[in-house]
């Protein structure tokens, strides 16, 4: 390989490969109270009749009393969030919604009065959100915010029913029938679908990047040897190269349950809930519990400093991204050796995002496997896995490749 003087519009310092990340100093974060007025205490009721026989009517994305059939929708959270409207660019420190607190492990048992008839009712919030008072049997949810990481900012409706979420699952197994295992093909039951509204971390932010490696442009590509000696060898200008960036990101999503965030391809395909974004944030309304009437949820348990090293790892994925359209020239590819972020600020939104979901418990020998089939609970985008017979899954390719070979053979045959 030969080397020549870098391009002077690619000249850059030498980089320590561990440079910091050019944080400031931790500071208290700004936060914004998002705790929903209307919801005062424990008893969500309706404002026509007083009823709390209240739940979400899907087909809408309104919540219905279930006594009147009055219907209404809680403000979206995005205008409370954003404030005056001021651009990303200018984030600046971190900023958390009031949901997004840090979490009290103590309180994850709370007291529910009733205003009904005044009994005491204990809620679990890492079981549920809301409960019956035993005595008047009004309806007691935890509408009002506690810093436990229970009761999340907002929330995104389902708008898509259960009837078609288990189309969605039917078809998408359906396209693998051939080469599935027979005991899931026996035992599929797409009817045990189960909406679920998952914990996640939206998040704004005002980044910059730099990044330096190297890059090669080939100048000559030939041969050595003979025969089966024969080798192809290339000639190449190598550059040191350096790319600053400066981008924001909207509402980025993040797994705020550690379970989920783990991703054990080992024990469980749960890594496919991934596969079903995005979602269409900027329709979440505020808190109401009365949305997840009918539904299961998870509890968040990681703060907004576990999250961190997450976020940077995809906004170094974007900043990669970003750069990449500048360093095409570079035809042998381009090797970054040294990468440096600064977060100048970021906005903090903790949220309940619908997800249907289909889980199926494979054993196979001493091998264990949940398999899951996801369906967004928004826009119908449906992805999973299912577990594979492995001569099913041979015989199939196989028979594509004689297919395949069959139409080339006629193709020739016709020209």
């Amino acid at each position: 390989m030969s080397d020549t003087p870098t391009a002077p519009d690619d000249v850059m310092p030498a980089a320590e490969p561990d440079q910091p990340a050019g944080q400031a100093e931790p500071t208290e974060p700004t936060v914004i109270e998002t705790a929903n007025d209307g919801l005062i205490d424990g008893v969500n009721r309706c404002a026509k009749c007083g009823s709390t026989e209240i739940q979400l009517r899907v087909s809408t994305g309104m919540l219905i009393c279930l006594f009147c059939r009055h219907e209404w929708a809680e403000e979206q959270i995005d205008p409370l969030i954003s404030g005056d409207g001021g651009a990303l660019s200018d984030l600046s420190g971190t900023t958390i919604a009031s949901g997004a607190a840090d979490i009290t492990a103590d309180a994850g048992v709370l007291t529910l009065k009733c205003s009904g008839c005044g009994a005491e009712v204990v809620v679990n919030t890492a079981e549920a959100t809301s409960s019956r008072c035993h005595w008047c049997r009004h309806v007691l949810a935890v509408n009002t915010q506690v810093p436990n990481g229970a009761v999340p900012d907002a929330v995104l409706p389902f708008s898509i029913t259960r009837d078609q979420a288990v189309e969605h699952i039917r078809a998408f197994a359906g396209k693998r029938r051939a080469f599935a295992h027979r005991t899931f093909v026996k035992e599929f039951t797409p009817g045990n679908v189960v909406g679920v509204y998952l914990p996640y971390m939206t998040v704004d932010g005002n980044v910059s990047a730099d990044v330096h490696g190297h890059g090669e442009v080939e100048t000559r590509r030939y041969t050595r040897g003979s025969g089966d000696n024969k080798v192809t060898v290339y000639d190449a200008d190598v550059y040191q190269i350096g790319r600053h960036v400066d981008f924001t990101v909207d509402d980025l999503t993040l797994e705020s349950s550690s379970e989920r965030a783990n991703m054990s391809a080992f024990a469980n395909t749960n890594n496919v809930i991934n596969t079903i974004l995005p979602f269409d944030t900027k329709n979440a309304v505020q808190w109401n519990a009365n949305y997840l009437v009918g539904y299961t949820s998870e509890r968040r348990d990681q703060d907004v400093a576990a999250m961190m090293p997450a976020l940077e790892h995809q906004l170094l994925s974007i900043a990669r991204s970003e750069v990449q359209g500048s360093v095409s020239r570079y035809d042998r590819g381009v090797r970054w050796e040294a990468e440096r972020l600064d977060v100048h600020g970021t906005r903090w939104v903790s949220m309940y995002l619908p997800v249907w979901l289909y889980s199926y418990y494979h054993r196979d020998g001493d091998e264990a496997m949940v398999h899951y089939i996801a369906v967004n609970g928004r826009n119908g985008e449906t992805m999973g896995s299912v577990p594979v017979s492995h001569w099913r899954l041979a015989a199939a390719a196989l028979a594509t490749g004689t297919v395949l070979e069959a139409v080339a053979i006629a193709l020739l045959a016709a020209s």
